[in-house]
C-alpha cells in the first residue's frame, strides 16, 4: 500500500531538518568526551610512567636480591654475545679426566711391569707419592709454578711414608707449588661456625703458597667474582670470631688461589680494578693435557715440553668427581677450570668492575635515563610510533652496556632500566589503548541514541563494529518467517536499509537453505516508493535471467512484504576465492589463466544478459564444493545500464559509487561504471592471486596512473600484457569486452611455448555458515524528487528500467569517500 501524502511529506520533512541537529549533538558529544578523556588518560599514563621511573632508580640504589640476579643474567648474556676468546697460552690444566681414570688401570693389567710406572694410578683418590712424581716431573719440565686443586687435610689412607714423599716435593719446591685452603660453615648449639680447613702441617713448607678456593654463589645461582667476595661476606657474617691475629686470615692480602699461584710464578700483574672474573669461555677452553699422560715414559717424552714457562693447574675434570659448578659463561664449569680463569682474568688486567661504584649515584643515572625514555614515549603519537622508540632505546642502553662490558670491562645497570623502559611503553599505549576503546564507546552511546536518523543509518552502516546498533526489526527469535515461509536460521549482515539472512524453505522436501536479501527502502516521498515498486520486479527479472548460468545463484522467488521487497537466491554451498589467496601467497600462472577463463566465461553472460555486476572481487566468488565451479555471487550490487525515462518530461540518472577499493576502476567510483569495469575488476583479482600483494597495497605509476605489479612475481610476458591491459586506467584502453580477453587466453595457452597450466589445489572445505559471508548488508541511495529533466546517460543500447540495490559492508575506505551518493528521479511537471 502506497503511502499518504501527509505522512510522506512529514517524514521528509523530519529527515531534511533533523542532520543539523543530529551532526551538532554528536559533534558536541564527541567534543566534550575526547577533550575529558584525553585529559584524564593522559594524567593516568604519565602518573603510571612516573612510578616505573622512580621505581627502577629506587630498585637499583637499593640492590634487593632480585635486581642483582636479573642484573647478573645480563652479563651472562653479554658474555653469550661475546662469544669465547683465545686465553694466555702459559696457562695449562693437568687434567684428572676420564682417561686418566680408565687407561692407567687398563694397561697395568695388561703389561704390569712394561707399566710400573702407572701403578700408583691404579684407583682414585691417588696416593700422594703420584702427585709428587707428578710435580718433580713438571718441574724438571720447566714449569714456573704448580698450582694443585686437591685438599690434602686428612693424613693419606695409604700410610705416612705416603705423605713424607709428598712433603719432600712440596719442600724442595718450597713456595713455588700453591696449595688449596678452604672454609667451612657448620652449626653448632650456638649457632652457625666457620673454620679454616688448610693442609695438613706437614705438609706445610715454609715459605708456603696457599689461597682459598671458595667462589661465592650470587643470587642467579652461579660463579661471577674471585674468591676475595666470599671472603668479605664471611667477614662481615662472623666478625665475632675475628681475632686480632686473624685467625682465619680472612683480611690477608694475596689469601686468593688465583693470586698465589700468580705471586707462586712470579709473574707480575696489575692491581684488580675489579671484583669479577672476565670468563674467557665455557668449559674446555684452556688447554689440557691427561694427568695419567706425565707419569708414562712414551707418552711424557711427548707432552713434557708442553710445560716449559707454564702455570701448571691441577685438577679433576670428569663428570664423575663432581667438582662442577655453575658460572658466569656456562651452566656447569669444573673447579680448575674456574681457577684458570681468574688466573688469566688477573694476569691480564681485564677483571670487570661496576662503572659506578656509588649507588646512590648509580640511582640517579639509572633515573635520568629511564626518566628520559618516559618523555619521547610520551610524545609519540600512535603506538606504533611508540613501539619503535621503546625498542629502539632498549636497543641504544644495551648497546652502551655491552660495549662498555666487552671493551672497557665495566658493568653499567641495564636490566632494571630496559624493564623499566619497557613497562613505560607499555603503560602509555596501554593507557592511549583505554582511551581509544572509551572514547569509541561514547561515540556508540551516541550514535545507539539517534540509531533511527537517516544519516546515523549511512554511517553505521558502514562500520562492521557497530552493525548491532541498527535496529532489526521483527528479528528477536531466530524462528521468524518471512513470506509465510522461510524461517530465520542466521542474520549474516544489517545495514541501515536491509538485511541479508540464510533460512529454511519451509515448503520444500527437507528444508533446503537459502539467502534471503531483504530491502528496507528509507523513501518518504510516495512518488519514489511507487518507482521503487515498478524498478524491483524488473530487478528480479535480470537475476532470474543471470540465474539460468550454472554459475550464477538461481533466484527462487521475489516479493514485497510491509513495504519491504525480498529476494530468495540459492544457497551456494563452498569457500570463498579470498580463503585460497592468504597474503603472500603466489598462485601459479596456469592456475591463475584457469580461473581467468573461467570466470570470463561467466561474465560473457553477465555482460551479454545488459547487466554489470560491479563488485568482483575473491569474496564474492564462491568456489562451490560438489563440483569445484567457481560462483559469481553477490549480484544484490548488480546495476543494469539505464537511462530510463519516465515519460516524455523526464529520466532518471544513477549516480551511486558502488563496489570495493583496490577492485573498482576510477570510472566506476565517479558512478558510470561501463562493463569493462568488471574487467577491471577481475584482473585486480587476478594479480592478487599473481603476486599474493593486496590491491591496496600496490603503488601507480605517477606518470601513468597505471598499477605496478609485474616486479613482484615472475610470469610469462604474454600473460603479464593481458592482465595489465584488462586493468588499465583509461577504459577506452582497456579491453571492451571478456570475449576479447578469452580470445587472448586461448591464443596464449595454446601457443606451443606456453607450459601447461598447473594443478589446481583447493583448501580444506569450510562449513560456510560459519563465516561472514561475502552477501553482506544491503544498502539503498537516497531519493530526490526533482521537476527538472536531467541529461540522459550515454549507454550504447543497454537500457532497462533498474532498482538500485547496492551492497556496501565490504568497503574498508572511509564513509566520507565511498558514501552513498544521490539518485535523482526526472518526473514530469504536475498537470
Amino acid at each position: 500500500m502506497p503511502l499518504k501524502p501527509t505522512v510522506a511529506s512529514s517524514k521528509l520533512a523530519q529527515s531534511t531538518t533533523e542532520l543539523p541537529s543530529v551532526k551538532s549533538k554528536l559533534t558536541s558529544a564527541k567534543s566534550r568526551g575526547k577533550s575529558l578523556q584525553s585529559n584524564r588518560f593522559h594524567r593516568w599514563g604519565n602518573m603510571v610512567a612516573g612510578v616505573w621511573v622512580i621505581a627502577a632508580a629506587i630498585a637499583t640504589g637499593m640492590n634487593p636480591q632480585v635486581v642483582q640476579k636479573v642484573e647478573n643474567e645480563m652479563q651472562n648474556i653479554f658474555f653469550q654475545l661475546r662469544g669465547p676468546i683465545v686465553p694466555p697460552n702459559n696457562i695449562v690444566i693437568l687434567a684428572i679426566d676420564n682417561d686418566t681414570l680408565s687407561i692407567p688401570r687398563q694397561l697395568y693389567q695388561i703389561a704390569p711391569k712394561d707399566n710400573a710406572s702407572l701403578e700408583p694410578l691404579q684407583s682414585f683418590p691417588f696416593p700422594r707419592t703420584a702427585y709428587a712424581q707428578v710435580i718433580d716431573k713438571l718441574m724438571a719440565a720447566g714449569a714456573k709454578s704448580v698450582a694443585v686443586n686437591i685438599e690434602f687435610i686428612n693424613p693419606s689412607s695409604y700410610g705416612a711414608a705416603d705423605d713424607r714423599r709428598l712433603q719432600q716435593t712440596l719442600q724442595r719446591f718450597a713456595g713455588r707449588i700453591t696449595l688449596p685452603a678452604a672454609y667451612d660453615e657448620y652449626n653448632t648449639p650456638t649457632g652457625l661456625q666457620v673454620q679454616l680447613i688448610e693442609p695438613l702441617p706437614l705438609l706445610q713448607t715454609n715459605p708456603i703458597s696457599l689461597g682459598s678456593i671458595n667462589y661465592l654463589l650470587e643470587a642467579n645461582g652461579k660463579i661471577h667474582r674471585f674468591t676475595n667476595a666470599y671472603r668479605q661476606k664471611l667477614a662481615a657474617n662472623y666478625q665475632h670470631q675475628l681475632q686480632a691475629t686473624d685467625n682465619l686470615k680472612l683480611k690477608k692480602a694475596g689469601f686468593d688461589f688465583a693470586e698465589a699461584t700468580l705471586q707462586a710464578a712470579k709473574i707480575n700483574y696489575p692491581p684488580a680494578k675489579g671484583d669479577r672474573i672476565n670468563f674467557f669461555g665455557s668449559k674446555g677452553t684452556f688447554k689440557q693435557i691427561s694427568f695419567w699422560q706425565v707419569l708414562d715414559p712414551r707418552e711424557g717424552k711427548k707432552i713434557l715440553s708442553e710445560f716449559q714457562d707454564k702455570i701448571v693447574l691441577i685438577g679433576a675434570t670428569d663428570t664423575s668427581l663432581k667438582d662442577f659448578y655453575p658460572t658466569a659463561f656456562s651452566s656447569e664449569m669444573p673447579g680448575v677450570e674456574i681457577h684458570a680463569n681468574a688466573i688469566a682474568t688477573l694476569q691480564q688486567g681485564t677483571a670487570l668492575a661496576k662503572a659506578i661504584s656509588n649507588r646512590f649515584i648509580e640511582a640517579i643515572v639509572v633515573l635520568i635515563g629511564v626518566g628520559g625514555a618516559a618523555i619521547i614515549l610520551n610524545k609519540q603519537k600512535s603506538n606504533i610510533n611508540r613501539l619503535s622508540y621503546t625498542i629502539g632505546m632498549i636497543i641504544a642502553w644495551g648497546s652502551i652496556s655491552y660495549i662498555a662490558f666487552n671493551h672497557g670491562y665495566k658493568i653499567l645497570p641495564t636490566a632494571v632500566p630496559t624493564i623499566a623502559i619497557v613497562l613505560t611503553g607499555i603503560s602509555y599505549s596501554t593507557t592511549e589503548a583505554a582511551q581509544e576503546k572509551v572514547k569509541k564507546l561514547l561515540l556508540h552511546e551516541t550514535l545507539k541514541r539517534y540509531a533511527n536518523s537517516a544519516i546515523v543509518k549511512q554511517i553505521i552502516s558502514q562500520q562492521d563494529d557497530l552493525a548491532d546498533l541498527l535496529p532489526i526489526k521483527d528479528l528477536e527469535s531466530s524462528s521468524k518467517k518471512i513470506g509465510g515461509r522461510y524461517e530465520i536460521i542466521k542474520i549474516l549482515g544489517a545495514g541501515g536499509f536491509g538485511e541479508t539472512y540464510i533460512a529454511q524453505d519451509t515448503q520444500r522436501p527437507g528444508n533446503p537453505l537459502c539467502v534471503v536479501k531483504q530491502l528496507k527502502p528509507d523513501i518518504y516521498n510516495p512518488k519514489h516508493l511507487d518507482l521503487a515498486k515498478r524498478l524491483f520486479p524488473r530487478e528480479a527479472e535480470t537475476l532470474e535471467r543471470l540465474g539460468k548460468h550454472d554459475q550464477i545463484p538461481q533466484l527462487l522467488a521475489y516479493f514485497e512484504e510491509n513495504e519491504e521487497f525480498y529476494l530468495v537466491q540459492e544457497f551456494i554451498d563452498g569457500h570463498s576465492l579470498e580463503d585460497e589467496l592468504p597474503q603472500g601467497k603466489q598462485v601459479p600462472e596456469g592456475e591463475v589463466i584457469n580461473m581467468l577463463k573461467e570466470l570470463l566465461t561467466v561474465l560473457e553472460f553477465v555482460h551479454n544478459n545488459g547487466v554489470i555486476h560491479r563488485d568482483i572481487k575473491p569474496n564474492n566468488i564462491i568456489r562451490r564444493h560438489s563440483d569445484q565451479k567457481l560462483v559469481l555471487i553477490d549480484f544484490g550490487a548488480v546495476k543494469q545500464i539505464s537511462t530510463q525515462v519516465l515519460n516524455s518530461d523526464g529520466s532518471t540518472r544513477f549516480t551511486v559509487a558502488i563496489g570495493t577499493q583496490g577492485y573498482a576502476p576510477s570510472e566506476q567510483c565517479s558512478g558510470r561504471p561501463r562493463p569493462n569495469s568488471d574487467i577491471y575488476a577481475l584482473g585486480m583479482t587476478a594479480i592478487k592471486a599473481l603476486t599474493g600483494v593486496s590491491p591496496t597495497q600496490l603503488i601507480q605509476d605517477p606518470k601513468t596512473g597505471e598499477i605496478l605489479w609485474t616486479h613482484k612475481v615472475q610470469i610469462s610476458p604474454e600473460l603479464a600484457a593481458i592482465v595489465s591491459k584488462m586493468v588499465y586506467s583509461d577504459f577506452n584502453q582497456r579491453y571492451q569486452t571478456a570475449t576479447e580477453v578469452i580470445e587472448d587466453l586461448l591464443e596464449l595457452t595454446n601457443s606451443p611455448n606456453h607450459a601447461l597450466p598447473a594443478t589446481k589445489n583447493t583448501p580444506e572445505k569450510t562449513d560456510y555458515l560459519e563465516l561472514n559471508l561475502p552477501t553482506r548488508n544491503w544498502s539503498e541511495a537516497s531519493l530526490e524528487i526533482t521537476d527538472a529533466s536531467e541529461e540522459e546517460i550515454e549507454t550504447k543500447n543497454w537500457t532497462n528500467d533498474s532498482l538500485d540495490i547496492t551492497d556496501f559492508s565490504e568497503i574498508n575506505t572511509p564513509t566520507k569517500n565511498w558514501s552513498v551518493e544521490s539518485q535523482t528521479f526526472s518526473l514530469p511537471p504536475n498537470n
